[in-house]
């Protein structure tokens, strides 16, 4: 009998990093409902809040639009996307990276650039969102600044990022940057580039209220939100950390869950 040639037995190293996700998901969803049970990804709650003020809008910008509204892992997100796009009567998206812009199917109108300036008339929009955009922004002033004046009086800022107090966070501050696209990569199976450097200017409640009120902004919401557990590729380890997330439910640990749902509103000039 021939024996079979090397490559018929060969399994790239891709191939068994995809088997080891797949293993540690299965054994995921098999422990998460017993230990924290109704866990779900902060995105939903985002989405859920999301959908509540849209339906007010008018004019919306989706400020970092990227490829899409919401991440593509989630259930149903096209349909989702579609029906929230379909709440206002005109959606524009703007981004940095051209090559996101291009591959964004969802929003008709996108342009490029950024939010430190932000290439719309004053009082143009009635709500603008951000959707885990805030924690790459280098200068959280310039954009609330801009913010402020491209939205009609009474309109809002919407955003999602994570908590710097989180456990995944601050431990994310002390891994290089150089490493960081491969971990990401094994974590949660996001390509190359779509990975960009971390400041976290913004991302404590204090500071939000800070910057807030600096720019012309009252916080009308700030919710501090669970989320997936980030370990779920080391398996069994897991464990640890559905049993923390089962803690931070606790009213006393809520400032230290992974994530933050925040609506700022503008302040009418003289009020």
């Amino acid at each position: 009998m021939k024996p079979a040639a090397a490559s018929d037995s060969y399994v790239s190293p891709h191939s068994r990093i995809e088997d080891l996700r797949k293993l540690s998901f299965r054994f995921y969803e098999r422990v998460q409902p017993f230990i924290a049970p109704g866990l779900r990804n902060a995105q939903f709650a985002y989405r859920d809040v999301l959908e509540h003020h849209v339906k007010l809008a008018d004019r919306w910008l989706d400020i970092g639009c990227g490829r899409r509204l919401f991440p593509e892992w989630m259930p149903q997100a096209d349909e989702h996307e579609s029906r929230i796009i379909r709440s206002a009567r005109s959606v524009f998206g703007i981004d940095p990276d051209f090559a996101s812009l291009v591959d964004n199917r969802i929003v008709s109108m996108r342009v490029a650039g950024d939010g430190s300036s932000l290439p719309f008339a004053g009082d143009s929009f009635d709500l603008l969102t951000a959707n885990m955009v805030v924690e790459h922004v280098a200068d959280p002033n310039a954009l609330l600044r801009e913010a402020r004046r491209i939205l009609k009086p009474g309109g809002l800022l919407l955003f999602h990022t994570p908590n710097l107090h989180s456990y995944a966070t601050l431990l994310s501050t002390f891994v290089p940057e150089s490493w960081k696209k491969k971990l990401v990569g094994v974590i949660e199976g996001r390509k190359d580039v779509d990975v960009f450097p971390a400041l976290y200017r913004m991302n404590l409640p204090s500071r939000i209220q800070a910057f807030a009120a600096k720019n012309g902004f009252r916080v009308i919401q700030l919710r501090m939100e669970e989320s997936s557990a980030q370990a779920v590729v080391l398996g069994p380890l897991v464990i640890f950390e559905l049993v923390w997330i089962r803690i931070l439910r606790l009213r006393l640990f809520r400032g230290l869950r992974s994530n933050i749902i925040a609506v700022l509103q503008r302040v009418n000039d003289g009020n």
